[in-house]
């Protein structure tokens, strides 16, 4: 755990002071986040999500149809889950609701589901299961969920009234990982020749999007609310227990289990920032979650590993 918090832990936060510290000392405006935003969801995001996905293939979703269920069934639950408690309880806009959702209700699995995952369980094909299922839960399916009710909520983006599903398909960052789903189902290999191609403008995700955060939050006030401690209670606590009571109901394998649920902990998903500062949605309550919900990962991580191995 140590490793996992200084080297993949600890550079979020070095990368989001870094923006924090640019739009404080002027270096770059807060502005300028939409611009890196803008990048990062038409381009990088898109081929960071693709390339991560068509890597699986469609053996990995059947062969374990218990671990596919409980990961769709469960994670897509918090998601609208979070959208309505968002939109009912804390009188958010149906679009502020939308990218709260994709905040809150997603784990950062792209980014750090390997790196968290990998030095605690080992480089196994499991490993690269649970990885891939929850990938594809959250990029193929809450993504364009969520820009399909962000659109329905009327985005201050949304430049001509049409329909939400089909605004939200035209998107990159929504049909790109549906493209790549396909393409899995179909068993059509994607040439590995062509990967580097999309690794390379792909590996700008993760670190433009946090500096990004850092940047946008630079020009905001700091905020722990009640809103925030629901959000990161939700991301940390509920959505990983409700994977766990699910997984022991469905009579999981103990280490699918027990990946699954650390997976479920993870942080909240930083497409979800992205696409909120893009659309100049839920900015300040969404960076401040996410910052938060970084912050007691520290703490959250050692409990679900000691909980799921104690129990599994």
């Amino acid at each position: 755990m140590i490793d996992i918090l200084i080297k993949d832990i600890l550079p979020i936060f070095v990368i989001m002071f870094l923006g924090y510290w640019a739009g404080k000392e002027g270096v770059f405006k807060t502005e300028d986040s939409k611009v890196l935003n803008k990048f990062v969801l038409t381009y990088a995001l898109p081929a960071a999500l693709f390339v991560s996905i068509v890597k699986a293939d469609s053996a990995m979703l059947f062969d374990d149809l218990k671990l596919t269920l409980v990961s769709l069934v469960v994670i897509t639950g918090m998601f609208l889950w979070s959208y309505y408690s968002c939109y009912k309880f804390f009188r958010h806009t149906k679009s502020e609701a939308a990218v709260c959702a994709l905040i809150s209700g997603s784990p950062t699995i792209g980014f750090l589901g390997f790196a968290v995952l990998e030095p605690i369980y080992g480089a196994t094909a499991t490993t690269g299961l649970v990885v891939a299922i929850v990938s594809i839960v959250v990029n193929a399916i809450n993504i364009p969920i969520g820009l399909a009710l962000m659109n329905n909520g009327g985005s201050v983006q949304q430049a001509k009234k049409g329909n939400p599903v089909i605004d939200a398909l035209k998107e990159p960052v929504c049909w790109a990982p549906i493209l790549a789903v396909i393409l899995v189902l179909l068993d059509i290999k994607f040439p590995a020749i062509l990967d580097p191609n999309f690794e390379l403008i792909a590996k700008a995700n993760s670190g433009v999007a946090v500096f990004a955060a850092g940047l946008t939050l630079s020009g905001m006030k700091f905020q722990l609310d009640k809103e925030v401690i629901y959000n990161t209670v939700l991301k940390l606590i509920l959505m990983p227990a409700a994977l766990l009571i699910v997984g022991m109901l469905f009579h999981m394998e103990a280490d699918k289990l027990q990946m699954m649920v650390l997976a479920g902990a993870l942080p909240p998903a930083f497409s979800g920032i992205i696409i909120g500062n893009q659309n100049q949605l839920y900015e300040r309550t969404g960076t401040s979650s996410l910052a938060f919900s970084i912050l007691l990962f520290v703490v959250a991580a050692p409990f679900w590993i000691w909980i799921t191995r104690m129990v599994a």
